[in-house]
C-alpha cells in the first residue's frame, strides 16, 4: 500500500497506485480531499495530459 504523509496525518492510500517514471499517483478517489484546496496552476504535458495542482490546507 502507498502512503502519502504530511506533518504525520495520511494524506491519501491506496493499493491502485500507478508509478510513472519514479512518481507515485493516486487515484482520485484514494485522496482526503478535506487536507487539499484546488490552485489556479494548470499544465499540459504531451503523454500525461493536463494536469491540475492542489494545495495542502
Amino acid at each position: 500500500m502507498a502512503l502519502a504523509i504530511w506533518h504525520g496525518v495520511v494524506l491519501a492510500e491506496s493499493d491502485n497506485c500507478i508509478l510513472v517514471e519514479g512518481n507515485h499517483y493516486f487515484p482520485p478517489e484514494a485522496i482526503k480531499s478535506e487536507y487539499f484546496q484546488a490552485s489556479d496552476t494548470h499544465t499540459t504535458c504531451f503523454w500525461k495530459g493536463v494536469a491540475s495542482y492542489y494545495n495542502i490546507v
